[in-house]
């Protein structure tokens, strides 16, 4: 249990701030929902750029990394957590729940919803090693694979494009180009975005995907099951003319604050190279 245990309860109310972290920017995606879905609340943001990508990490690793970050958020007053990193919920959303009295929010591939509305019966999948090893991605696609085949691909160098901050140019249309095509020859009509740092990509992955295939990622759906905690527990702010979105980053802030004010139509602060 969290070293802030009970006290937590105590000092909690509605007006407290909403934590998110990502292992870098790609978490400004599922931010940038919850910014719309909850236009009253406080967030604070974590990216963990220093230690960026998550992917290739061990299970202990970016649990490790994991607990350091949410105990900084709740250290900061934050009443939930966002997980807004699929490679983190799949290794440590579980034991985050265990340790920390907060409620925790995890991502996992918005694999169901293509399962569901896919034609062909073959469905892509971008997402990290990590993600494709946790028990979330297995135990949600093993419900559906005996009527739709996953096909997937592990599209690492989008999260070290992202990083960079390049989301455009020929060297990304070649990366993207590398994922896709596999995905097309296996003729899938849904491609799910299992990383939040991919939606940052959808313009181009849509134009080369194409017409016939639909792109959805878990941003919008993260952001719905947040106000409905929120909502059921009676902690949802409901007025806030001067709410406050505060960035942190373990890296330098030039980067984070970049992406974030041209990404987020928001007034945000940035603090960088923090140590936790």
């Amino acid at each position: 249990m969290s070293a802030y245990g009970n006290a937590f309860y105590f000092t909690m109310n509605e007006n407290s701030p909403i934590g998110v972290f990502d292992s870098g920017i790609g978490g400004l995606t599922v931010l940038r929902e919850l910014l719309a879905e909850l236009p009253d609340e406080d967030f604070i943001y974590f990216a963990d750029s220093k230690n960026a990508p998550y992917g290739p990490r061990t299970v202990e690793d970016v649990t490790a990394l994991s607990s350091k970050i949410v105990q900084f958020l709740v250290d900061k007053g934050c009443k939930i957590v966002v997980i807004a990193c699929n490679t983190a919920t799949a290794a440590a959303v579980y034991s985050m729940r265990k340790e920390f009295k907060v409620p925790i929010v995890g991502l996992e591939p918005a694999v169901k919803p293509a399962c569901l509305k896919t034609r062909t019966r073959h469905v892509g999948v971008l997402a990290t090693e990590g993600t494709f090893r946790g028990a979330h991605f297995k135990n949600t696609s093993d419900k559906y694979r005996k009527y739709v085949s996953l096909h997937l691909e592990i599209a690492k160098e989008l999260v070290e494009l992202a990083e960079r901050g390049v989301f455009s140019g020929d060297d990304v249309d070649a990366v993207i180009q590398k994922y896709i095509d596999p995905l097309k020859q296996c003729n899938v009509d849904h491609i799910v975005l299992g990383c939040t740092h991919y939606p940052f990509f959808r313009p181009v992955i849509e134009r080369i995907a194409g017409d016939g295939v639909k792109i959805i990622d878990s941003s919008e759906a993260i952001a719905r099951r947040t106000k409905d905690i929120l909502m059921t527990t009676n902690m949802m702010r409901t007025e806030n003319p001067n709410r406050t979105v505060r960035l942190y980053s373990s890296d330098s802030p030039e980067k984070l604050s970049l992406i974030a004010n041209a990404y987020l139509d928001e007034k945000v602060t940035v603090e960088g190279n923090v140590n936790l």
